[in-house]
Parts: structure tokens; sequence; C-alpha cells
């Protein structure tokens, strides 16, 4: 159930000196005690999103991502940033047009036309120019850097994995740490269709508060642990779109990386009452371990 959150007053005033008089607040926020973001509708109806970030490190990352990264996206392909107020980790954005995928009653070949127009806009991102020194030693890192947090994510998911689930992430972290150069640039972060608008317009992007430097497979983890595991037909026509296949270390990288996923889900899902979540890492676990330990 979705928490009843309240927009501050003070966020509700700084808003305002932009929007003008705002005549009614809706919370929107993620069913997560950190997501805060809410819609605003004007005296003449025009709305706006005003989202405060759950911490610096996100609200840097989003800021920096709307003004540097998401207008390679184009027209109506995600919001606008109109204004940002660092003190209170606060955004104030534009709608896109859209509403959210997962609500919709699609057809199949609707839902291929999603993912294609995903591809789409994935390569865009991650193709938005060249990465500068700084940006590329940190997507270089990032694979290792997600090895790395192997260990907490199993500490805290604990008894929720057998000792020989446990030594199957180790496994795969461990290869992560030996992998060779992969393709890097700019990725969403939070890649999956509750990110995702559809509308007449195509399909928008929203909620880039992960949006950094990495390599670039990292983007396809979530799609391909849920949507393109029962769907292969969404996978072709993302990738179709995406532009290329995936290289062979990033098929094995992104084998490592949906184990990694698959212990944080049981790690944060529980402890955070979402079911959905737990079920996605329970059910990778399960096929892994199917697969690789016959």
């Amino acid at each position: 159930m979705r928490q009843t959150k309240s927009l501050p007053a003070t966020v509700q005033r700084w808003a305002e000196q932009r929007t003008g008089p705002v005549v009614a607040v809706h919370n929107t926020s993620h069913d997560w005690h950190r997501s805060r973001v809410w819609e605003l509708t004007g005296e003449g109806g025009a709305c706006w999103y005003v989202k405060v970030s759950p911490s610096v490190k996100f609200f840097t990352r989003e800021t920096r991502a709307y003004r540097s990264v998401v207008p390679v996206l184009g027209h109506s392909r995600a919001p606008c940033l109109l204004d940002s107020r660092a003190d209170m980790l606060a955004l104030l954005l534009t709608m896109a047009p859209g509403g959210p995928v997962p609500g919709m009653a699609l057809t199949d070949a609707a839902w291929r036309a999603v993912h294609a127009q995903a591809g789409m806009l994935c390569a865009r991102l991650h193709d938005v120019g060249a990465l500068d020194a700084r940006d590329r030693a940190e997507a270089a890192a990032s694979l290792v850097a997600a090895a790395d947090g192997t260990e907490k994510y199993l500490g805290r998911a604990g008894c929720r994995l057998t000792g020989d689930e446990q030594q199957l992430v180790r496994d795969y972290a461990a290869q992560l740490r030996r992998f060779g150069p992969v393709p890097l640039g700019y990725v969403h972060g939070d890649n999956q269709p509750r990110n995702w608008l559809w509308s007449e317009a195509g399909l928008a992007l929203v909620d880039f508060e992960r949006t950094r430097p990495a390599a670039r497979v990292q983007d396809l983890v979530i799609l391909a642990a849920t949507e393109w595991l029962d769907h292969p037909d969404r996978e072709r026509a993302f990738l179709r779109a995406y532009g290329r296949e995936l290289t062979g270390a990033e098929q094995h990288a992104l084998r490592c990386l949906i184990a990694l996923d698959a212990v944080n889900c049981l790690a944060w899902g529980p402890d955070n009452d979402h079911p959905e979540v737990t079920a996605r890492g329970r059910r990778t676990l399960d096929r892994l371990m199917r697969e690789d330990r016959p």
C-alpha cells in the first residue's frame, strides 16, 4: 500500500516561485519509504512534478543527468528540469507525456513496440558522448564495484540463501572482478517498465537518480531477470532498436550481474515489504542453481 506523504510546505513555497500558486498536490511516490514525489497542479491546470531526493548522492546524480545527459533523448522523451534546490534536495520537473507502462493492458505487439523504443532511447543515453577521464575511470570500475557489494548484501540476506546459493553468488562476483574491457557509457541505472511512460507520442523515461557512468550492460540487468526471461521477443525488439547484439563479454557479465541482483533483491525486498522484488530474487537464484549446480 502506498504511504501517505505530505509535501513539505517549504518545498511547495519554493516550487511556487517558478510555477505560480498550486491548487492541488497529489502524492505519486513509489511504494518505498524513501521515495518522495508529488504532482502539482496550478491554477490554470498546468502540472509539474516535485521530487525530494533520498540522498545527496542521488540528488547530485539526477540534477547532473537532467542537465548534461537527458536532453540527448529528445523532445517529450523525458521530463525537463526547471529548477533544483540543493539544501532541500528538491527538483522541479515538467511532466513527460504518457502513463506508466505496468498499468496498461498492452498487446504482445505493443509490448514489442515499447521495448523497441526503450532500446532506441537506451542507445541514445549510452552514446551521449565521450566520457571524461574521471567518468571513464568510474565506469571502468563499475563491475568491480558491483562485485564489492556482494558480501554486504549476502550479510543482509542471511538465511534467505542456502550455503550453496551464497557460494554461487560469490563465484559470480569473483568472475566480475576478472573481466576485461566492456562498452562503457552513461546508464539510466533503474531501467525497467515502472520508469517508462507510454503514449501516442512514444516512450519516455523517468527517474534518473541512478544515472551514472558505468558498463552499459548494467542497464539490462532488471530487464533480463524479468521481462525478457518469459518474453524473448521483447529482448529481440530491444536489441534490434539498440543497434547491436551484446558482445560475449557483456553476455557473461550480464549473467554475473543477474546473480548479484538476486541477492540484492533477497536482502532488500523482505526488509522493505516488497514481495515483487523478493520474488524476482528467488526466481533468479532458483534458475541459476538449476543451470549451474545440476
